[in-house]
């Protein structure tokens, strides 16, 4: 007998263990989505100055959504990454609470990560269809990502804070497409080209193709529509020059009060003195207009007779009108006593005027309690007065201008990041939008130039100018084409600080009086995206799809 026959038989390699990577592969997956997710949508965002990775933000869950993965697993991990990226970039929130920043952050991230699902379900079945079929399957998810940014505007009191356009609040030429569809067609736009840099990814990694092959029609109509909001940039700004006049010269006051000490009573002569000296600054540049930022007195300018003393003889004293955030009380003192959050126009002839606008978005917990009688036990973080009451409407505010009065229409505290009340101060004659708010609750992180953002897209939505005042910054003023003509800074280049500054702001007389496409007809193109969703479910949902993209 050989030796061979006497030699016991070796382990065979078929049987042999395989590597951690692959015994452990859509674990893996799973992680490395994760963390690109997570990393991708919080540097998108101010106060990163990145927005070119919101065109890639979305792609690592997309492309992973193509290898049909586990609907436990895929939804978990996404789910997971969208609650961590929110509560990184509501992070400035702990300076309030650090127990609404670990709800709303997660809130935030699943509501936006409902999106996934959706796409879960549809990528896998865009595979082998038709060119059509699946362009119609593109729009249809970038649709639903606009339905799900317009439900933010509304469900459960509303919280549409940084929707994926407010990503490009730095880049003009994308912003343009939103005076025609509002900021949701910027969104329809990135998302539409997050896809379709996924299925060149898909036809790259998974099909191995190459070269010519590697021109996906998803990425070429996700390019066209880009192309399509730079074509309504250069349409836009074609000779602008010619079309510029002067509003007039404007002072920004930033008494920037820190918030421990706002609504101390303690403290109030010093906040008056720190109003008086700035204000006086300002006045001494000779402005048309200054403007304080929200709730800058510590008592009601309307409703405690000194303190309505102390405003009537600054304007006198500085011999210009101010714009001025400030509680209003109804019937003090009665019965129907009300407060309201307010902004107020003080002339140096008049005084405080009789007319003024009251706040219409009122903070949860903030300046009410919500459902009081289940939740009576909780306090407003605003330590002052009762529950606060919504204005009536946008009241728009005639300031009298050196050369001609000017009709402003006043958003409070975060009411810019709603879009409808932006649009409702314009339909009723805003000929400028003014933006008084108080970020020192904030600290000096991402919250100001986060909150800066929207202002930038209600000033293209509505082709109006947006001046906007801040209790220590973001001040400074927005053109009607997003354009960010003037930030108020100190020596040291800093948003964050004591005092004022005066700029000349200029109006494009070709929207003077004229309305854009979203004033005029308002979320058309949300309803259009709810078509399109449809459609596109409709479309996938019928027919079996190949195993190869074609096309």
């Amino acid at each position: 007998m050989s030796d061979l026959a006497l030699t016991p038989p070796g382990p065979d390699p078929y049987d042999a263990r395989p590597p951690f990577l692959r015994r452990h592969a859509r674990y893996v997956a799973a992680a490395a989505v994760f963390g690109l997710t997570v990393g991708l949508a919080v540097i998108s965002f101010p106060p990163f100055h990145t927005p070119e990775f919101a065109y890639a933000m979305l792609i690592p869950g997309l492309f992973w959504a193509y290898t049909r993965p586990a609907l436990k697993l895929f939804a978990g991990t996404m789910f997971a990454a969208q609650a961590v990226a929110w509560t990184i970039i509501l992070g400035w929130l702990h300076h309030v609470t650090w127990g609404g920043l670990l709800l709303l952050g997660p809130f935030v991230g699943a509501w936006i990560g409902t999106w996934y699902l959706a796409a879960w379900w549809a990528m896998p079945r865009m595979v082998g269809r038709p060119t059509f079929t699946r362009l119609v399957a593109m729009v249809a998810l970038a649709g639903a990502w606009v339905l799900i940014e317009w439900s933010r505007t509304w469900l459960l009191g509303g919280f549409p804070w940084l929707p994926l356009s407010a990503s490009q609040w730095e880049r003009a030429s994308i912003l343009q497409i939103a005076s025609f569809t509002g900021a949701y067609g910027v969104s329809f736009v990135l998302v539409a080209m997050n896809l379709g840099f996924s299925a060149m990814a898909h036809s790259l990694f998974i099909e191995r193709q190459s070269g010519w092959n590697l021109r996906r029609p998803e990425f070429m109509f996700g390019l066209f529509l880009l192309m399509g909001c730079v074509s309504v940039q250069v349409t836009e700004m074609f000779n602008r020059q010619r079309f510029t006049v002067p509003l007039g010269r404007v002072s920004f006051v930033q008494p920037y009060i820190p918030q421990d000490v706002k609504w101390d009573a303690s403290k109030a002569q010093g906040i008056l003195d720190i109003l008086a000296a700035t204000t006086l600054k300002a006045g001494e540049t000779r402005p048309d207009l200054i403007l304080w930022p929200e709730a800058s007195t510590p008592f009601a300018l309307r409703g405690d007779a000194n303190a309505k003393a102390f405003a009537d003889s600054l304007a006198a004293r500085a011999r210009t009108p101010l714009l001025a955030g400030s509680v209003v009380i109804e019937n003090p003192g009665t019965a129907n006593e009300s407060w309201f959050n307010g902004a107020l126009l003080v002339t140096p002839a008049g005084g405080v005027q009789k007319d003024y606008y009251a706040k219409r978005q009122l903070v949860p917990f903030g300046e009410f309690v919500p459902l009081r009688p289940i939740f009576g036990w909780l306090s407003k973080f605003v330590p002052i007065g009762g529950d606060f009451e919504r204005g009536p409407g946008p009241a728009p505010i005639v300031v009298p201008l050196k050369e001609s009065a000017a009709v402003f229409g006043p958003l409070i505290c975060y009411e810019d990041i709603f879009p409808q009340l932006a649009r409702a101060s314009v339909r009723s004659g805003a000929d400028v939008l003014a933006v008084l708010t108080n970020s020192a609750w904030y600290g000096e992180g991402g919250a100001a130039y986060q909150h800066a953002a929207h202002a930038v897209l209600r000033a293209v939505e509505t082709r109006r100018p947006v001046l906007r005042c801040g209790n220590g910054g973001w001040s400074g003023w927005i053109d009607e084409f997003g354009g960010v003509r003037s930030v108020v800074t100190n020596e040291a280049g800093t948003i964050y600080f004591r005092g004022t500054r005066t700029v000349s702001v200029t109006r494009d007389q070709r929207w003077i009086g004229q309305e854009s496409v979203y004033v005029r007809y308002g979320d058309w193109f949300v309803l259009l995206c709810f078509g399109l969703a449809l459609l596109g479910a409709g479309a996938l949902a019928t027919g079996r799809p190949a195993g190869k993209i074609s096309g």
